[in-house]
């Protein structure tokens, strides 16, 4: 998918260098997204998600950040795995009732 919008131009920039491990910077960001630096600025929304991404790429790098992130990634971990009993439970039923049926 190809961001068209000037939100997911900014969001693709800013992922791309947090990726690369590039510093955020108004300028960085408007020359990947391949907008003005003042478009940057002078759009609020587009100066939040900059100033978001400034402030992620910034937490990550201390102890506390790094804690925090590891505290959501398991929450988010899970999550998923509850998930993934919750889908095999539903197929646990679903083959003692296929196989009752076919009996």
């Amino acid at each position: 998918m190809t961001p068209t919008t000037l939100t997911e131009r900014v969001e693709a920039a800013c992922r791309e260098l947090l990726a690369a491990g590039e510093p955020i910077t108004f300028d960085t960001v408007a020359e990947s997204a391949g907008i003005g630096r003042a478009t940057l600025y002078r759009r609020p929304e587009l100066r939040a998600l900059v100033e978001e991404h400034r402030q992620h790429a910034r937490d990550a790098l201390t102890l506390t950040g790094l804690a925090v992130q590891i505290d959501q990634l398991r929450n988010s971990l899970d999550a998923v795995a509850a998930n993934v009993r919750r889908h095999e439970e539903q197929l646990r039923k679903l083959a003692k009732t296929h196989t009752n049926k076919t009996r």
